[in-house]
């Protein structure tokens, strides 16, 4: 295995370097893995387990080195919901799904070779699937660190870490004040690493 990966690495840089053009598009094919994340909010907790990633995006380039991209993301996981005694609540019920409807802004750095490091962020919408309550929408973002290893064809691989984010109303809270009790709506938010690959096939105008 390590002779083959050895293999691509020479490969890849061997056949040179093709120009990213300004107003072409990409196709992007995602696979990542998320780690967990633990919940947690008036004495309830829950856990987003590990889970693997994988989407698609169309990816423009206004310019050279700069992008805008709209991608689908889903992780299938379970979705633990502790008491606060501590036992699960919903045992035997407990799959859901994450899902991410982004924009993206993506800068890419010119090294001058194949390898161009790269950073970008985003905002949409993040869809939750649970059985017991059905589908949640809810604000989403993300931002994204990797290097895009590029080849003198249209294909190219990018390897990235990552994280997302989701954001929810859970309730209210209420603070006594000189004018009298005010509610503050309350907030949880997800917050999952992960680190990917995406193997873009980039077409001309």
């Amino acid at each position: 295995m390590k002779q083959y990966s050895l293999l691509l690495v020479v490969f890849l840089s061997a056949i040179g370097v093709q120009a990213q053009d300004a107003r072409s598009f990409s196709l992007n094919l995602y696979g990542g893995y998320n780690f967990s994340d633990e919940l947690d909010y008036d004495g309830y907790s829950a856990t987003i387990e590990d889970g693997f990633q994988y989407g698609a995006g169309f990816e423009y380039f206004f310019s050279t080195n700069n992008s805008v991209e709209l991608k689908y993301l889903r992780t299938d996981t379970k979705l633990p919901f502790y008491g606060p005694a501590g036992n699960q609540l919903n045992a035997g019920d407990d799959k859901g799904a994450f899902n991410f409807i982004l924009a993206d802004f993506t800068h890419y750095f010119d090294t001058g070779s194949n390898l161009l490091p790269y950073l970008g962020a985003g905002a949409g919408v993040g869809i939750v699937e649970t059985p017991q309550s059905g589908n949640g929408t809810y604000f989403a973002w993300d931002a994204k660190a990797g290097v895009k290893i590029k080849t003198a064809s249209s294909v190219s691989v990018n390897i990235h870490a990552y994280l997302e984010s989701m954001s929810a109303a859970v309730g209210n809270s209420y603070y006594w004040t000189y004018y009298g009790p005010v509610g503050v709506e309350d907030y949880i938010s997800t917050f999952q690493f992960g680190l990917g690959a995406v193997l873009s096939f980039n077409f001309k105008n």
